[in-house]
């Protein structure tokens, strides 16, 4: 059976202190099924009472976003640093009854400029993440000198059992979203290397940076419709987080808007 999960990083914005307490009563209002938690570099040295409240709150967790910085800093050759701070991420996750983690193999202005070091540091990330018993997802993130499914294609050459997690708004910013119907790379889905899927709108063309934002379905220009109808298809009932963000400047929460992301998403699937 197929969850639809929200990310608490549509939830928790710097307006708000990215005050992770705010989600017991967020949570009440929402319709989805559970939450995907993000992590942030800010909670580092809290980590024993951000775990305290997630339990207290007993939201449903299945899969946790690790903190975005260490994908940048593996891209540097930071790697002492990045393999500190997964651990911790995976400590949080395994704490939180999330079963999967969400990585950033790549990130930041580095991003994919020095590839060999992510593809270098993906065993290592692995074996951290076995020792807690967490699942390691690798995200379709953007790039700034190649494109991910590239990227994905060299990690499948070497990690033959790598899972992946597909976001839509990253794919069509690299105008890639219909790839994911192609025959040749029918084995993301036919062998189940695409374990999760992140579902975000994207209003520009092609490596438009300045319009990389998270919006609701309907708002940009990827056709769901088609999206849902693949899904359908190949029979895929696992889990979604919907990213949208839905904050504004003040820190106001649309709660409508996601609930409505959430029905969208049922009735495709149903």
């Amino acid at each position: 059976m197929y969850k639809i999960l929200c990310s608490t990083g549509a939830l928790l914005g710097k307006t708000k202190d990215r005050d992770y307490k705010l989600l017991k009563d967020l949570s009440q209002q929402l319709t989805c099924d559970g939450f995907e938690f993000m992590m942030y570099s800010s909670w580092y040295d809290e980590v024993e009472a951000l775990i305290g409240r997630l339990k207290e709150m007993q939201l449903c967790i299945p899969v946790m976003h690790c903190e975005k910085h260490l994908g940048e800093a593996i891209s540097k050759g930071e790697f002492d640093e990045a393999y500190r701070k997964f651990d911790i991420n995976c400590h949080i996750a395994r704490e939180a009854g999330a079963e999967s983690i969400v990585v950033h193999l790549w990130d930041g202005i580095t991003s994919d400029a020095h590839f060999e070091n992510n593809i270098n540091a993906y065993s290592q990330l692995k074996d951290i993440a076995d020792q807690y018993g967490v699942k390691i997802w690798i995200e379709n993130v953007v790039c700034n000198q190649e494109d991910p499914m590239k990227h994905w294609c060299e990690l499948y050459r070497q990690f033959p059992d790598i899972q992946f997690v597909f976001d839509t708004k990253m794919a069509s910013f690299h105008s890639q979203m219909e790839l994911l119907y192609e025959q040749e790379y029918q084995w993301l889905w036919k062998d189940k290397h695409i374990a999760h899927y992140h579902i975000n709108d994207y209003g520009g063309q092609y490596k438009e940076w300045d319009k990389l934002r998270s919006l609701p379905i309907g708002q940009g220009n990827i056709d769901f419709d088609k999206f849902f109808a693949f899904i359908n298809q190949i029979g895929y009932r696992g889990t979604f987080t919907v990213e949208s963000t839905a904050f504004d400047r003040n820190g106001v929460i649309n709660i409508d808007m996601l609930n409505q992301q959430f029905t969208f998403i049922r009735n495709a699937i149903d």
